[in-house]
């Protein structure tokens, strides 16, 4: 059973298309869960034509009863003139303490200080911060008391699923594979799951755990462009984004003057955009209240002290690249003053590494089936009551050497992502090392900008043993890997397996060309940058004059792209006065073959007079699946990927350096055999 058919039998009425919300938001600023809410209750089948009916019967919805700024004395109009009138706004109130009342404010119909009961304001305590979005039926009513608003609220509902069944939404998480459910959650936060790597899944997905975790404490800091702060406008009513800059400690806390608590008393997650900034001013007392919530969840104003729940998600830019942070800075040099604290920064439970995060386009984006975004909310919060960290400890012992406030963070990361993946909680050891090691780095990427930061904090050993067993793991973070030699404080960078060889194996390829090479076994991580097929291949192929490539899949347009950029690397390494015969051999599909044909026709075309001979041959034989590349010279080089080892890359966009830079892609994870025939 295909995915799409899955998803429909096991949740239908719970998932949406994601491409519907497009087709019927318009211009209209609304978030994608009030959206979906629509869609839900009128889009959920199988049946196109259905789907079709509810998509304009959403249509219609917002088009009559969405309150758009510009319409809003329109919509005054309306109202006076039919008596009463449904809209869709977003509504806040606050007390006047005057009068002992209520009173609400409209942000699109720009009304303010209309009535709203104490009952509404019991039910939906939320109406009291920064605005929930709810469906009104408004009504006017002239009357001689020029001292209250003639607009009378009739009925209000906030715009949210109002049950879930936690334990039926844990039962059905069995029916679907650790890939599948993935795949599904990543189609629920309206991405295209083909184009992401299980890695840069998982980045995506922890962006939820502050939504499904008390008291998490997680920071991205990356390029523009990458969605870092979509998630926490989108996704859930039971999240607040605000800016950076305009948080108060009467705003996020307790406004002192009425005794009114802040957004963290109300919602599940506070999310900062626009974090970084190095000129921000900030107020050094919101930041130490922070510090302390932060570290005790609870905080003070005066002299009564309050608890709160709330994670807290700080998203901002960095500067300069990696590499350059690594080398002249730390990866928190992006922060104002006030934030670039090493008491502040060692509460974050989580960095996830922004710079490896793709930048969002339309082929990212999913049309297939996800959860309606205010279940999954739903799902979250209810699942925050939950701790899975016993899932580590029932296959593996932490380091002794984690102190308390890394190992807090590091099962709380593990914790969230298990919540998210496996909710059922049941998975297996390798599953669960998947997660832990994924959390070690994050935790252990706040760690060593701490180290660098403050002489006072010590360098810990991120590194855990399986029950029953001695061997030990170490955890690095990517960017350790990746470039070792910008590594500061000397501490030593291994490889994490017996198996695996550190990428300073290609930076030697890069710095200098060895005068004789050797057979070896080259691991490459999943989201590394720096590879190209200069690196791994040109020093094995100088002096070959006739090249076979050996690669049953190159059907599509960027595998046959693969094989033109390995040609031109050969083309760069050509002798002068030579030619290389070149032979691809590869099987065809009936879908495919036509299309591949003339590819590959146009490529031998294009080639001649070049130097290089290509020809290519298609095998259908049953045992043919290795991929391999072999030369006269005698060597024979596996690939478990065949050239097919960078992700998904914006190639339509020819600014994009990824063009034509290979070292500027995201590879996919991947291993190299180099092996010498001695005959």
């Amino acid at each position: 059973m295909e995915l799409r058919d899955k998803i429909i039998k096991h949740f239908e009425g719970k998932v949406v298309r994601k491409d519907l919300t497009k087709l019927v938001k318009g211009n209209a600023v609304v978030p994608t869960y009030v959206l979906e809410y629509l869609l839900g209750q009128h889009c959920a089948s199988s049946d196109d034509e259905i789907v079709q009916q509810g998509v304009e019967k959403v249509k219609d919805i917002i088009k009559k009863h969405f309150v758009h700024r510009d319409e809003a004395e329109s919509v005054k109009h309306d109202i006076l003139s039919k008596g009463s009138h449904r809209i869709i706004d977003k509504v806040s109130a606050k007390l006047n303490d005057k009068k002992g009342v209520y009173e609400a404010e409209f942000s699109n119909l720009g009304l303010k200080r209309v009535l709203i009961s104490n009952d509404v304001i019991a039910t939906h305590k939320k109406l009291l911060t920064s605005g929930v979005w709810c469906i009104i039926n408004m009504a006017y009513l002239n009357g001689d008391d020029s001292a209250n608003s003639p607009w009378i609220i009739e009925s209000i509902k906030p715009i949210q699923i109002s049950h879930i069944d936690l334990d039926e939404f844990k039962q059905l998480r069995q029916e679907f594979s650790k890939d599948e459910w993935i795949d599904l959650l990543l189609q629920s936060i309206g991405l295209n799951p083909e184009q992401f790597t299980f890695r840069s899944k998982l980045l995506q997905l922890t962006r939820m755990v502050s939504f499904c975790e008390n008291n998490y404490n997680l920071i991205e800091l990356g390029p523009k462009g990458t969605g870092k702060s979509h998630i926490y406008s989108e996704l859930s009513p039971h999240g607040m984004l605000i800016s950076g800059g305009e948080v108060t400690q009467a705003k996020l806390f307790v406004n002192n003057s009425n005794g009114q608590i802040g957004l963290v008393g109300y919602w599940d997650n506070v999310a900062f955009d626009e974090f970084a900034g190095i000129s921000k001013r900030v107020d050094k007392n919101l930041v130490d209240t922070m510090k302390n919530y932060m570290a005790n969840k609870s905080f003070s104003r005066g002299s009564t002290p309050y608890g709160a729940t709330a994670s807290f998600s700080f998203v901002g830019n960095t500067m300069h690249s990696l590499s350059y942070m690594m080398k002249h800075a730390d990866l928190f040099e992006a922060l104002p003053k006030a934030y670039y604290d090493t008491a502040f920064l060692d509460r974050i439970h989580c960095y996830l590494p922004g710079w490896e995060v793709q930048k969002l386009r339309n082929e990212l984006f999913t049309d297939s089936y996800g959860f309606i975004v205010d279940y999954l909310a739903e799902v979250l919060k209810d699942l925050r009551k939950d701790d899975y960290s016993h899932l580590c400890s029932k296959y593996f012992d932490l380091s002794e050497s984690i102190t308390t406030r890394d190992r807090t963070g590091v099962l709380k990361t593990f914790s969230g992502l298990c919540k998210i993946i496996y909710p059922h909680g049941e998975c297996s050891q390798e599953e669960a090392r998947e997660i832990l090691d994924f959390a070690l780095e994050g935790r252990r990427r706040v760690k060593n900008q701490l180290v660098l930061m403050d002489d006072t904090f010590n360098e810990v050993d991120f590194s855990y043993t399986s029950k029953g067993e001695q061997d030990v793991t170490t955890v690095l973070t990517f960017e350790e890997k990746q470039y070792p030699s910008l590594v500061k404080n000397q501490h030593k960078v291994q490889p994490t397996t017996t198996e695996e060889i550190p990428i300073a194996v290609t930076e030697n390829i890069e710095k200098k060309k060895p005068a004789l090479v050797s057979g070896k076994h080259v691991v490459i991580a999943e989201n590394q940058k720096g590879i190209s097929y200069h690196k791994l291949f040109a020093p094995y192929l100088e002096g070959a004059l006739k090249i076979t490539i050996l690669d049953p899949y190159v059907r599509h347009f960027y595998q046959v792209k693969n094989v033109m950029e390995f040609i031109q690397m050969l083309l760069s390494i050509k002798p002068v006065g030579e030619d290389i015969d070149v032979k691809l051999v590869t099987k065809n599909d009936d879908f495919n073959e036509t299309e591949s044909t003339e590819r590959f026709n146009l490529m031998k075309d294009s080639l001649d007079g070049s130097g290089i001979n290509f020809e290519f041959e298609y095998d259908q034989s049953q045992s043919f699946h290795a991929r391999s590349i072999e030369t006269d010279t005698g060597w024979k080089i596996l690939l478990d990927r065949g050239l097919d080892i960078f992700q998904a890359y914006d190639f339509k966009n020819p600014f994009n350096l990824a063009n034509s830079i290979q070292e500027e892609r995201f590879c996919k994870g991947f291993e190299v055999t180099y092996l010498k025939d001695v005959d």
